[in-house]
C-alpha cells in the first residue's frame, strides 16, 4: 500500500520497535496528528480471547472523563411519561410507532445513539435489520435498553463509549481529538484500559491484553506500553 507524503512522514517519527509509555505515546500522536482538521484519536487492543466463544466475548460500556469531542445525536423511543423525561433530559429526538415507522418505510437514520424503554423493544424488533447492521440497535449491554433514561442520555452526552471485541480479537475505540491534548487524551486511554481490563472473560487463558496501540485516524498507529 502505498501512503502520501504525510502519513510517511509521521511515520518516519515513530521508533522502529519501540513501545512507548503511555504519557511519552500521546505526546507522539500530538506531533504526527497534523491532518488539517481536528483528528479522531483512536486506540487499537488486541486480545487474548477467542471471540468465536461465547464465554470470551468482550463487551462494554465506559463514560470517558473527558468526553469524546462529537457531539451525540441522540432518539429515544419512548411513550407516556418516559417520552416527557426523555425531552427534559435533552434527547435530540423523541417518538414512538411513527419513528420506528419512518425508518423502516424511509430509511430514517438521522441520528448517532438509539436508546429505548424495555416496553418498546416489542416494536423496535421490526427495524432490527435496519440498525443493527450499522451498531444502532438498543442493547442490555450497552445500557441503551433502560428504565433510567434520562441517565442514559446523560451518560452518552458525557461520552460514553461502547467497546466490542470483533471477529479479529481487537477492540476498537476512540478516545477523543487531537485538540484535548496528550494528558486528556491519557486520562481517557487510563479509563478505557481500566474497563477492558475489567471485562477480561474468566474463560480467557494466557496473555489478555498481547498489544495496544493509539493513532490519530489519519495516521499510523504507536505501541503503547500498557504494563507502565
Amino acid at each position: 500500500m502505498k501512503h502520501g507524503k504525510r502519513y510517511t512522514a509521521a511515520a518516519a517519527a515513530i521508533e522502529s520497535g519501540k513501545v512507548y509509555d503511555p504519557a511519552e505515546a500521546f505526546a507522539k500522536v500530538e506531533e504526527i496528528a497534523t491532518a488539517k482538521f481536528d483528528e479522531t484519536i483512536e486506540v487499537h487492543a488486541k486480545l487474548g480471547v477467542d471471540p468465536r466463544q461465547a464465554d470470551q466475548q468482550v463487551r462494554g460500556t465506559v463514560v470517558l472523563p473527558n468526553g469524546t469531542g462529537k457531539s451525540v445525536r441522540v432518539l429515544v423511543i419512548a411513550k407516556g411519561e418516559k417520552a416527557d423525561i426523555a425531552q427534559k433530559a435533552g434527547a435530540d429526538i423523541v417518538g414512538a410507532e411513527e419513528i420506528i415507522a419512518k425508518i423502516q418505510n424511509e430509511n430514517y437514520l438521522d441520528f448517532d445513539v438509539v436508546i429505548t424503554s424495555p416496553d418498546m423493544m416489542g416494536q423496535l424488533g421490526r427495524v432490527a435489520r435496519i440498525l443493527g447492521p450499522r451498531g444502532l440497535m438498543p442493547s442490555p449491554k450497552s445500557g441503551t435498553i433502560t428504565q433510567d433514561i434520562a441517565k442514559a442520555i446523560a451518560d452518552t452526552k458525557a461520552g460514553k463509549v461502547e467497546y466490542r471485541v470483533d471477529k479479529t480479537s481487537i477492540v476498537h475505540c476512540i478516545i477523543g481529538k487531537k485538540s484535548f491534548g496528550a494528558e486528556k487524551l491519557k486520562e481517557n486511554f487510563d479509563t478505557l484500559i481500566d474497563a477492558i481490563i475489567k471485562a477480561k472473560p474468566a474463560a480467557a487463558k494466557g496473555t489478555y491484553l498481547k498489544s495496544v496501540y493509539v493513532a490519530p485516524a489519519m495516521g499510523p498507529g504507536i505501541k503503547v506500553n500498557v504494563r507502565a
